[in-house]
């Protein structure tokens, strides 16, 4: 098995294969393996043309690789690590390269461990976490070292990646001679190894560091090589940030037009992978370039953009930079209050990441760091050198052995601390998962008893009165029922079609709104009329000697889609007839409140006792009774008014007392302009 995944990994990586062919050999592939490499090849293939479709290969090979192994699952962590890279969630990335570590430690497989530290440390630097992220990359180089004393160039090209990256972070800090050391004694291992990648990467880096220092002229020369480069060996993944870099150098020299014209290129490619990161570091460049030019209120959108950005993604360096260009645009507004606001935000971020702790701690393991290199050093000079020198390196070798003790001493303390912090945390994952289980079991269960009810009512009251009349007009076909024996069945059928046809019309609109398929129309809608409505045909259809009385006053206009609330006073007009007694009265009224109106619907029917009252509207209940006349119902009648409320943004309630009767009531939004009808009740 390992030999066939050492070949099927050469032939991946020499192969330019299609995404139409490596999806064709993957729908014939059987063996799990080579599935594996084919999904892997397939996000790699799709990473910046359909960043989702990348994703969901991703996430593919991962559940693949429970089945292979450590091998595969390492892998795919890096992969899914990688992709959360690309959308700026640095947290998320953080947590796939901690599995990744934490599964090459159990192996003892140094080279990758090396590799996941540099990630972690990569992690760490865009978090803003600088002292976590020296303490990994300084951690690869040391493992490296470690275990290969002649490193070959892949141990190289990673012992340059790692002293890049520490440079990064100096940077960050504004260590500017530290940062050029590191940075410098990564290029002289690029060149040593002829790594055509590395120039790019440094002089990106190095042209941070100029433009930090106010150097815009070697800023632009350095970046502009970068750029070069990366377009000519299609360097993608470098390119926005050498993009933003220049941007930002432009900005610097007041070049305004440009640097927007810059920001404005990466953003249109990273919408593409949506990249929040790089997305609210154009916001914020873009925002400042905008309050340059006097443009305050499109800047202050932006930065808040980029500030919102900056807080979901925990990117505390971002934060700190748009903390700071919002104070200069309030400063500019002369709104002083909110300037000195986002002043004390800023300085405040600004002690806790640049503390003077953190500065200590950082400078005490760069001297530790450059201690361990000279002794490499020395350990690597000839044996002249060495007999020479023997007493010498016989006293820095007890010395060694005490500051390392030492140091491991501090390192074990940390990493117990850092590690009972983590476990902490995946216990609180765990616990907040296994309510989001539970919450999910209950809504299944929910669904499981609404879709049982759905078919009760289809099974029995849509099959009973379609059996009866069928039944009947088969005795009448037969001449085996009189006209008089059907004149008197007559007002029975009526009643049991006029109910299953309000059922089917309710069953219809009750499915169009679960499968979100109702079109709603925002309009304004006269309630008087169409109250008036519902009473013509509900008289009709349900002959009984009740007083029906429209209350509205006709200057009354709502907001909503007009079938929607009609079908809301039908349904209720319908239930307040089932439960009144003949001679009762049934009216409806419209009250405005702020910006919105109360509609109720109320009888002197003989009202809902206390125990029904508090499941009217469950989905999940299957309470029904029959009405004064014996009229039928499903429960279906009041779940759907409230659904259908629910859906044009009102809500819905109910007073009752058993005996005097029920008032249903339900709001929507108020229209502006009011209707020129007289203001007058209306008595039917």
């Amino acid at each position: 098995m390992l030999l066939a995944f050492l070949v099927l990994t050469s032939v991946f990586a020499q192969a330019q294969v299609s995404m139409d062919s490596l999806r064709q050999l993957l729908d014939k592939e059987s063996n799990d393996s080579v599935k594996f490499l084919l999904l892997m090849q397939l996000s790699e293939a799709a990473e910046y043309s359909d960043y989702r479709q990348s994703r969901r290969y991703a996430n593919d090979a991962v559940e693949l690789s429970g089945k292979l192994g450590d091998w595969a699952k390492g892998r795919a962590f890096l992969r899914l690590a990688f992709l959360e890279t690309m959308e700026g969630d640095y947290a998320e990335a953080l947590k796939y390269d901690l599995q990744c570590a934490s599964l090459y430690a159990q192996h003892k497989d140094s080279s990758n461990l090396a590799k996941a530290y540099i990630d972690i440390g990569n992690d760490y630097r865009d978090m803003g976490e600088y002292a976590d992220a020296y303490y990994y990359l300084g951690e690869s180089f040391r493992i490296t070292r470690r275990f290969h004393e002649i490193p070959n160039q892949k141990d190289s090209l990673m012992m340059g990646v790692a002293l890049h990256n520490m440079g990064t972070v100096f940077t960050q800090l504004g260590q500017f001679d530290l940062a050029y050391q590191h940075l410098a004694a990564s290029e002289k291992i690029s060149e040593a190894i002829k790594d055509e990648l590395g120039p790019a990467y440094s002089r990106v880096e190095v042209g941070e560091l100029f433009r930090k220092k106010g150097d815009f002229v070697n800023a632009e020369k350095n970046l502009l090589a970068s750029l070069a480069l990366c377009r000519k060996l299609k360097i993608r993944v470098l390119l926005p940030r050498t993009l933003i870099n220049l941007a930002n150098v432009y900005l610097d020299k007041g070049e305004y037009t440009k640097s927007l014209a810059y920001f404005d290129s990466v953003r249109m490619d990273q919408a593409v992978i949506s990249n929040h990161f790089t997305l609210a570091e154009c916001n914020l460049g873009s925002g400042r370039a905008m309050a340059k030019l006097g443009q305050y209120d499109e800047a202050l959108k932006l930065f808040q953009r980029s500030l919102a950005s900056a807080k979901e993604l925990n990117a505390r360096n971002l934060t700190l930079d748009t903390y700071n260009a919002l104070a200069a645009l309030y400063e500019s507004k002369k709104d002083f209050q909110k300037a000195l606001s986002f002043h004390r935000r800023h300085d405040g971020l600004r002690d806790s990441l640049f503390s003077k702790a953190t500065m200590e701690k950082l400078l005490q393991e760069e001297v530790r760091f450059q201690t361990m290199n000279k002794d490499l050093e020395i350990q690597a000079l000839s044996e002249i050198q060495q007999k020479q020198f023997s007493e010498i390196r016989r006293q820095e070798l007890i010395q060694n052995i005490l500051v390392i003790v030492a140091v491991l001493s501090i390192i074990l303390l940390y990493t117990v601390y850092r590690s009972g912090r983590r476990r902490k945390r995946i216990n609180r994952l765990l616990l907040d998962h296994q309510e989001e289980i539970k919450r999910r079991s209950v809504e299944l269960e929910q669904l499981n008893q609404v879709k049982d009810k759905f078919f009760s009512i289809i099974s029995h009251d849509l099959r009973s009165p379609m059996n009866a009349l069928s039944g009947t007009l088969d005795l009448l076909s037969r001449q085996k029922i009189s006209p008089e024996e059907f004149a008197n069945l007559t007002d029975s059928l009526r009643t049991q079609f006029n109910h299953t046809r309000t059922l089917i019309s309710n069953l219809l609109d009750w499915t169009l709104l679960q499968m979100d398929k109702l079109t709603l129309h925002r309009e304004p809608v006269n309630l008087a009329d169409v109250t008036d409505e519902s009473f013509v045909a509900l008289k009709t259809l349900y002959p009984k000697n009740i007083q029906f009385e429209n209350r509205i006053e006709r200057h009354l206009m709502g907001i909503g889609d007009r079938n929607i609330i009609n079908l809301i006073l039908r349904n209720l007009i319908l239930n307040a007839i089932k439960f009144t007694e003949s001679g009762g009265r049934i009216w409806v009224d419209a009250q405005e409140r702020d910006h919105e109106l109360l509609v109720s619907v109320s009888d002197t029917g003989i009202g809902i006792k206390p125990e029904v009252q508090e499941f009217l509207f469950t989905k999940t209940s299957s309470y029904s009774t029959r009405g004064t006349a014996n009229e039928k119902g499903t429960g279906l009648g009041l779940i759907l008014c409230k659904e259908f409320v629910e859906k044009i943004g009102g809500k819905i309630g109910f007073e009752s007392k058993v005996g005097e009767g029920s008032t249903f009531y339900f709001t929507l939004p108020k229209a502006d302009v009011a209707a020129e009808v007289p203001q007058e009740a209306v008595t039917r």
